[in-house]
């Protein structure tokens, strides 16, 4: 029996090292493809998870527009709170759902993102104080984010800056100043309307004093 076995191996047509470099390329070959596969996955499953940090910024955006709107300015009182109510409760779910696309960045785009972020900070914290000055600066920041000619001058320094940043954050902050430039009209159409309201108020009242 043993020596049948040997026999047998004997005759067995013999293996080159060539055959086997050859094998372990196709090995090779298939795992790249497998990896390539793998990456077209995970870029889908990272502009999906982007999509959803959207859609969630957008809906808290929605729910605050309501909240701060003309017409809940215009209803009672009993019907208002149950409003807020059920948008507060809205607005919590929406915050329960937490969603994290992290960012790779080396050191020079770590420092871009932080003086991004920085200066749209401090245009923030004077909007209160000085709402048209602010969405004038808004505005120009917003001009240095987009490739199409913009009404406005551009902040050249921010520019540079944004330019420096990580794709994503590039994204991110043209997102920011998008929503704001957005909060900011939508506070001003409010400011306008409860002015007129006060001025019509003030006539009202003239004209039966």
């Amino acid at each position: 029996m043993a020596q049948a076995k040997i026999q047998a191996k004997m005759n067995d047509p013999p293996c080159s090292k060539f055959s086997r470099t050859l094998s372990m390329a196709d090995r090779s070959v298939r795992l790249l493809e497998s990896l390539d596969q793998l990456e077209m996955r995970v870029e889908a499953l990272r502009e999906a998870a982007s999509a959803m940090e959207q859609e969630k910024e957008c809906i808290l955006e929605m729910i605050q527009s309501i909240q701060n709107s003309q017409e809940m300015r215009n209803i009672c009182a009993g019907e208002k709170e149950e409003l807020n109510l059920t948008a507060n409760r809205l607005m919590g779910r929406t915050l329960s759902v937490e969603i994290s696309v992290g960012t790779i960045r080396n050191s020079q785009q770590e420092d871009a993102l932080r003086k991004a972020t920085s200066i749209i900070d401090e245009i923030v914290k004077k909007l209160l104080d000085d709402m048209d000055g602010s969405r004038q600066q808004l505005l120009s920041l917003h001009a240095a984010c987009v490739t199409e000619a913009a009404a406005v001058p551009i902040n050249q320094k921010f520019q540079a800056i944004v330019i420096s940043c990580a794709l994503e954050d590039q994204k991110k902050i043209k997102r920011r100043l998008e929503t704001l430039l957005r909060n900011v009209e939508n506070a001003e159409k409010n400011i306008k309307i409860m002015d007129h309201q006060k001025l019509a108020n003030g006539s009202s009242n003239t004209l039966n004093g």
